[in-house]
């Protein structure tokens, strides 16, 4: 992609509505633009982040065995009148009528919609276990919504629902998602600690947040030192093995958020080696909230023995759009955005020190050329700029790699390459970068 024709309106000056370094930085990288509180229009940027996220999560969900679908984001009320939650959900519902004084509603989630799908095809235990999925718009009236996109109204939610015979089933389907998601935030670059949580207004009494490490995180957490150095289980692990030990493991170690905080506890179970204090973000949840659903709308299967039985239930949500801001509050400096590689919106950014000058063009257009060719992600800076302009924009944006092609170095025959995490330089041939970056998978 050519700088000179893509839209990526960057911003000087920091907009005074935004208080928290992801609001901040989205705005200025011209990643969002805020059409109405708590609601946001992706540019191009900013979309090309979401979709890489969006992409990490559908593959470790696949890999899990869940099943991908899409359901609407207008639900009938009578679902939800059905489960009792149309009225307990309460004012962060928005409740809308359409023109026959139908009560219909934008959803925040999709529970009792996903049962509702669930009896009207599955009716034998044979086809359990199973885990659909779907990934969309979700909306939330929130009375103060702030923080940009990671407390908005309008947000991109990845939801899974699972369906068990039994308890011991859903555990085993809980215990999938709960090592899915361990993969997920790691392919992001992300530290994330697994804590038990409140079920809130989804119910049942087992739960877990995902709380991503960030100085700059709403919350406080206080957990064992040993969870953040254990190990990632890799492509290799088996879903339908028992992955159990994998989260008694880290079950075992105390984590917890300040607000749910027991001094006496964390203090008696942590040494005072191993405890940890830091500030985090919730970026996922993972729910067992057995028949809660199931008994009030009827949802049952034939089991082995012939009977009516209601399934048990499960829920797995991640924040796709708030995991944007996430990454940025864990992962930027004074400069701007750090993108970790695999969620980046390019991989390289080549940066044209003297547009116009016929050797430096030549040479960008040829790099720019090859690296796109072997499959490279190139944003190209080849506006007619002052060079500490297109310096700054890049660590604006945070592209992971930058390659300066200038004619000072052309009359070595090299290029300087920059990393964006590190601020490390160095010196290489045409051919030397061309060999790195046309590697990469």
């Amino acid at each position: 992609m050519r700088l000179s024709r893509y839209f990526l309106p960057v911003l000087k000056e920091t907009p005074s509505e935004a208080q928290i370094v992801s609001h901040r930085l989205m705005l200025r990288a011209g990643m969002i633009r805020q059409e109405a509180a708590g609601i946001y229009a992706w540019l191009p940027l900013g979309f090309r982040v979401l979709q890489k996220i969006e992409q990490i999560v559908r593959e470790e969900m696949n890999r899990a065995g869940a099943i991908e679908m899409l359901m609407p984001t207008l639900q009938p009320s009578e679902l939800w009148k059905e489960t009792g939650r149309y009225d307990a959900y309460g004012p962060e519902m928005l409740r809308i009528t359409d023109r026959h004084d139908r009560e219909m509603l934008y959803g925040p989630t999709n529970e009792d919609m996903i049962t509702d799908i669930f009896r009207a095809y599955v009716k034998s235990y044979k086809a359990l276990p199973l885990n659909l999925y779907h990934t969309q718009w979700k909306f939330r009236d929130e009375v103060r919504p702030r923080f940009g996109v990671m407390r908005g109204r309008e947000f991109l939610m990845k939801d899974a629902y699972s369906f068990d015979i039994d308890e011991a089933a859903a555990r085993r389907s809980y215990n999938r998602m709960y090592v899915a998601y361990l993969r997920t935030f790691s392919r992001m670059g992300l530290k994330t600690i697994p804590m038990r949580a409140e079920t809130g207004p989804i119910g049942g009494d087992l739960s877990h947040e995902f709380i991503v490490l960030a100085d700059t995180g709403e919350s406080g957490v206080f957990c064992h030192k040993d969870l953040l150095d254990m190990p990632i289980p890799g492509e290799d692990v088996d879903f339908d093995g028992d992955l159990e030990p994998i989260v008694r493991q880290r079950t075992a170690l105390y984590a917890a958020t300040e607000d749910v905080h027991d001094q006496a506890r964390f203090e008696a179970e942590v040494p005072a080696e191993k405890r940890m204090a830091a500030r985090g973000i919730e970026v996922g949840q993972v729910f067992y909230f057995g028949t809660k659903y199931s008994v009030p709308m009827k949802a049952t299967v034939t089991g082995p023995d012939g009977k009516e039985v209601p399934i048990h239930g499960g829920s797995y949500g991640v924040g796709v759009s708030r995991l944007v801001g996430a990454i940025i509050e864990a992962s930027h400096d004074d400069n701007g955005i750090i993108w970790p590689e695999p969620v980046a919106p390019f991989d390289v950014a080549v940066i044209n020190l003297k547009s116009g000058d016929a050797k430096t063009d030549a040479a960008c257009e040829e790099l720019y050329a090859k690296l796109s060719k072997a499959g490279c992600d190139v944003l190209y800076d080849d506006r007619d700029d002052r060079p500490g302009a297109k310096f700054a924009t890049m660590d604006l944006i945070g592209i992971p790699w930058q390659v300066v092609v200038g004619p000072r170095g052309l009359e070595k025959g090299m290029l300087e390459v920059k990393n964006r995490a590190t601020g490390v330089k160095e010196e290489l041939s045409l051919e030397a970068v061309l060999n790195r970056f046309a590697a990469k998978p």
